[in-house]
């Protein structure tokens, strides 16, 4: 495993999941961790559990639509534990399941907001210190929805959509400034949100895909994810900053491709057959 001694990873969405399968990973590759998350009992929990496998952890509630408290977190963090170089957005919601005229318009809404908004958030607060030192690893979630349609998911799949073209911006924006930015796809992983998709009305009905994916075993484990963060954070695929690596993926297989995949500008959004800029005239 990759040597993260002396680093300061920030996790959101770290209570549970996901999230706490990356706490785990990173301090056992030795960063001290910051596991953050709305919840505190939950994050308190991820604490002791990194602490009690020898790992260094704190815990710190952040909402991160609250760009004054994230932003607050971020200074305190820097200031009385040390520099943040590298932050994990694992944050997100998937409420709205259904059609788009049966969905709640607000549920539709939150799955954007909170995965969008408050990468933004998070993105803002920590560049400035980023930028300042010329070095830090920004890894932002994405995941179904991104590279293809999800019929019956079109907020989370717009939010994450937007994650990845943000991530791409970002690091374009950074890229004289020693700053890495990568969005990430975990693959699927069972967790509350996905029990949810199972177990809710609305996922019996629209989701029968994702049932079916657990029971041929068409999954991950969460510490699959946990094993691509670190990877990132070692700077296994600084080259492909501003692009999308996957839990899915052979890490060994991705990193030596990697002059590859730019050359060929592979792993962003792109739209065939059109350029950079749309002419009026084109259809």
């Amino acid at each position: 495993m990759a040597d993260l001694a002396g680093q300061r990873v920030l996790i959101t969405g770290a209570g549970r999941g996901i999230g706490r399968a990356m706490a785990l990973a990173n301090a056992a590759a030795g960063a001290a961790v910051i596991v953050a998350a709305r919840t505190s009992a939950e994050i308190e929990d991820t604490a002791r559990l990194v602490e009690t496998a020898g790992g260094t952890a704190k815990a710190i509630r952040i909402d991160v639509l609250d760009l004054a408290a994230v932003e607050t977190a971020v200074a305190g963090i820097e200031r009385d534990d040390g520099p943040i170089d590298a932050v994990i957005n694992n944050h997100g919601v998937f409420g709205a399941i259904g059609p788009i005229w049966e969905v709640d318009p607000a549920s539709w809404w939150t799955d954007v907001e909170v995965s969008v908004r408050g990468t933004f958030n998070m993105c803002r607060a920590v560049l400035p210190h980023m930028r300042e030192r010329r070095r830090g690893r920004i890894v932002n979630l994405v995941g179904g929805g991104t590279a293809g349609a999800l019929p019956m998911g079109s907020g989370y799949a717009a939010a994450k959509s937007g994650v990845a073209r943000m991530t791409e911006c970002i690091a374009a924006t950074v890229a004289d400034d020693g700053i890495v930015v990568i969005a990430m796809a975990p693959g699927l992983v069972r967790t509350a949100m996905t029990e949810w998709q199972l177990s809710s009305p609305e996922g019996k009905k629209y989701m029968a895909g994702i049932a079916k994916r657990f029971a041929d075993g068409d999954d991950l484990p969460a510490e699959r994810a946990g094993e691509l963060t670190v990877a990132i954070a070692s700077g296994r695929f600084d080259a492909l900053s501003g692009r999308c690596v996957s839990a899915w993926d052979d890490f060994d297989k991705v990193e030596a491709a990697a002059g590859g995949i730019v050359a060929r500008d592979r792993r962003v959004l792109r739209m065939p057959g059109l350029g950079p800029t749309m002419k009026p005239t084109d259809t």
